[in-house]
């Protein structure tokens, strides 16, 4: 099969060859991959990778073989899916991290959502219910932003979008920002929550916006900057507020089926900035490097 995999001895850091076809096991299903999306984060990160490593975990496609064990989806099923080896012509996925994709909804549209989606979805569920508190998104325009704005708007959130640059903010209100601002010195109003994709300055500007009682969930650092804490900045009056992490993807299957279902309910639309051929990809993450690409990239494995 055709396969993108990890090139460390290549300026770009990947290349496109021809590997074995994978081997489902127990539990597991074989796709025949159509689309598949890229992560900011897996093209700044690229070098972590051994040579030869199938790359990418965001996938949509054809079943062609169903678990043995007679677990998950059909042969024929439609799917989107999220594990490793995903920009491949083939790829092996466990039945617990696919959702089956109704014939109505664009197989291309749920590619770009498994990792950014669950990460949106789960970082805002862990925060409580989510009715006329304030959420503050940073990042806003990344992949993971823009799912965040749709999610919270939908639980009755108000929801203020923070971005780099005026243009940078282009069509967050249409996804139902409730303020679109450029940087954090203009939130004046404390908040309730924050989805942390920036780090460095911004997770310590964020941390001060926090109302007592409120949470920060740092879930990325695009800005790759330490984060220095002045003294003192982590103590206030009245209710805790508290600080924490995200890395959970485990067993996403019955969250894919639930952001699979938005979609299809005109809820929520994929972050795509991005659409074009896999042996493209080169031209798209140069893109995404520099800043041209405001979402997710999406490959068509033509």
């Amino acid at each position: 099969m055709r396969a993108i995999v990890a090139a460390p001895d290549t300026p770009e850091g990947f290349r496109m060859t021809d590997e074995p076809d994978p081997v489902p096991g127990p539990g597991q299903i074989l796709v025949e991959v159509r689309h598949a999306a890229v992560n900011a984060g897996e093209i700044r990160h690229l070098g972590v990778w051994p040579a030869g490593t199938v790359l990418g975990y965001d996938a949509a496609g054809h079943v062609v073989r169903a678990a043995a064990d007679g677990s998950g989806p059909r042969a024929g099923d439609r799917v989107v899916a999220f594990g490793a080896g995903a920009w491949a012509r083939l790829a092996v996925f466990d039945v617990d991290s696919v959702a089956v994709v109704p014939a109505a909804v664009d197989l291309g549209e749920v590619a770009a959502l498994p990792l950014v989606g669950l990460t949106a979805l789960r970082t805002l569920r862990a925060s409580g219910p989510l009715l006329g508190r304030r959420v503050l998104v940073t990042g806003a325009s990344g992949g993971v932003g823009r799912v965040a704005v749709q999610l919270a708007r939908h639980g009755g959130a108000y929801v203020v979008a923070v971005v780099g640059s005026p243009a940078r903010g282009a069509g967050l209100a249409d996804l139902g920002a409730d303020e679109v601002v450029v940087g954090l010195d203009g939130i004046v109003d404390p908040v309730d929550v924050v989805l942390e994709t920036v780090g460095g300055a911004h997770l310590v500007a964020a941390w001060g916006a926090l109302a007592p009682g409120g949470v920060l969930h740092s879930i990325g650092w695009a800005s790759g900057e330490p984060a220095v804490f002045p003294v003192n900045s982590t103590f206030a009056p009245g209710a805790a507020r508290t600080l924490r992490s995200f890395g959970d993807a485990t067993a996403p299957g019955p969250d894919l089926a639930l952001l699979v279902d938005l979609v299809a309910r005109g809820v929520l639309r994929a972050p795509i900035g991005w659409r074009g051929s896999w042996q493209r990809l080169g031209e798209a993450t140069d893109a995404l490097r520099q800043r041209r690409v405001a979402g997710k990239i999406l490959l068509d494995l033509d």
